[in-house]
């Protein structure tokens, strides 16, 4: 998939991308815990997150974000043309992920600004993670900086009479 993704000037403000769905499973928890050492009870032992207000374990909302980014890879929006991920704003865990459920992410272009250079431009879109029930589970506000076409920044300066 490398070198199809978007560029700046492919993307217009409203524009809405879904991913492809996926299960969170026991095992991506347990991985999960592994990696991070976050063992904490409400994840790991049922017992102890059965008497949780959830009523059993739920998978780390740092674990969901991490999908989350990896769904949104699966998209190809961004294969290739990708210079990285700058940073997310007013980031809201508003529902658990639970064992077996299996989200998806939908994503809105809210803002684009194209680099002083031209050849490149910074995206801002609303990612929202969301669950088989249609819950929103997890969303923010994400800044990512993309490539612009090359060449296409002289256009744009040639029309709009900016030097």
């Amino acid at each position: 998939m490398a070198g199809t993704g978007l560029y700046f000037e492919d993307y217009a403000v409203g524009d809405r991308f879904t991913s492809p769905g996926r299960t969170v499973t026991e095992s991506d928890v347990v991985t999960f815990a592994g990696l991070s050492g976050d063992f904490n009870p409400l994840h790991v032992d049922a017992e102890a997150a059965a008497e949780s207000p959830f009523g059993q374990r739920v998978a780390h909302g740092l674990l969901v974000m991490a999908i989350a980014s990896g769904l949104s890879n699966q998209m190809g929006i961004f294969a290739g043309t990708s210079l990285g991920l700058l940073g997310f704003q007013d980031w809201r865990f508003k529902a658990p992920v639970l064992f077996g459920d299996t989200i998806h992410v939908e994503m809105e272009m809210r803002d684009l600004k194209r680099s002083r250079t031209g050849d490149r431009g910074v995206v801002t879109y609303l990612r929202q993670v969301i669950n088989q029930k249609g819950e929103v589970t997890q969303e923010g506000t994400c800044v990512a900086l993309v490539k612009a076409r090359e060449g296409a920044h002289e256009t744009t300066e040639a029309n709009s009479g900016i030097q």
